[in-house]
């Protein structure tokens, strides 16, 4: 008995996409319903992983059935509503795929950083106009996220310490972004390449 549950409880990690673990993150911090965790990602994680309302729910009915995630009806007036909380297993679960060596891909899929690396096709004036537009982007990422800091704050004060951090990354990354920016515009004004 004892091996078929190891056997299992490696099949499920397996199939576990990381969609699921994301879900099962967000249950564990506290987002009870799809509703709530699909809000949860909009003000945390979406600024460098996105996850749609196509995954979330699938993803619930997987967690459940594997007994990672328990849930019940809560119905909101008429409109039927399915609230989860992690069980123990959940929480092992999740443990376990933090743990787990694996290669972590790092994928940026960035139009603008696309745009820029043709950007000698067009004329100076123009590259420069793409390379602002770029640089205003991070900026008002960076402003973004440092509006919605006391949220990291707030859930650093309640033991969890990694959101604020990734928050933080992240202001760090657009931040850095803008500073390259301006450091490129000030050598091309330097060498006096904006009139070419």
């Amino acid at each position: 008995m004892a091996l078929a549950t190891v056997a299992t409880s490696r099949k499920r990690r397996e199939d576990l996409p990381a969609p699921a673990y994301v879900v099962l993150g967000m249950v564990r911090l506290g987002a009870r319903s799809g509703y709530e965790i699909k809000q949860a990602v909009e003000l945390s994680i979406r600024f460098f992983w996105t996850i749609s309302q196509a995954q979330i729910y699938p993803s619930l009915e997987l967690l459940e059935r594997a007994n990672l995630v328990r849930g019940r009806s809560e119905p909101r007036g008429r409109r039927p509503r399915r609230v989860y909380e992690i069980t123990a297993a959940g929480e092992h679960e999740l443990r376990e795929w933090l743990r787990r060596q694996e290669p972590m891909s790092f994928e940026l899929r960035d139009l603008g950083f696309v745009k820029l690396f043709f950007a000698d096709v067009l004329g100076r004036q123009e590259a420069l106009n793409l390379l602002a537009s770029i640089k205003r982007r991070s900026q008002g990422r960076v402003s973004t996220l440092q509006a919605i800091q006391s949220a990291g704050e707030q859930a650093e004060q309640e033991g969890n310490l990694h959101p604020l951090l990734t928050l933080r990354m992240g202001i760090a990354f657009h931040q850095a972004m803008v500073d390259v920016c301006e450091e490129f515009e000030q050598r091309l004004a330097a060498s006096g390449d904006l009139l070419g």
